[in-house]
């Protein structure tokens, strides 16, 4: 169970940012534009499947090693985790970081898996 505190620290995070539904994602992919898609779950998590083309890049460490995925704040990067909590609240910390073009997919993994992704 989580605290409200994150409840409303993601809902403050998905205001300031823009999500995406698994269906523009998948369009994304298959008309290839150029995009960076970012996993922000865990390694265990990871471990256990992710999207097609994704770096993994966990929550944590998001702000440390950015750098080790992309540079340009021009970009467009696409976050994702489980369930669109933690990939909105790193959308928001990029957003922040001066990165102009960053998304969250909202539902997250398991919206995209039940989305047939």
């Amino acid at each position: 169970m989580s605290l409200p505190e994150y409840k409303q620290l993601v809902d403050e995070a998905k205001r300031e940012i823009k999500e995406i539904d698994a269906a523009e994602l998948s369009h994304m992919q298959q008309t290839q534009q150029n995009f960076t898609l970012i996993d922000v779950r865990e390694p265990d998590e990871v471990a256990q499947g992710a999207i097609s083309g994704a770096q993994p890049l966990p929550r944590g460490q998001l702000e440390h090693k950015i750098d080790t995925i992309t540079s340009d704040k021009d970009q467009p990067i696409v976050c994702y985790c489980g369930g669109g909590g933690r990939s909105a609240l790193a959308a928001q910390t990029l957003k922040r970081m001066g990165f102009k073009n960053v998304m969250s997919l909202a539902g997250g993994y398991k919206g995209w898996k039940g989305s047939g992704g």
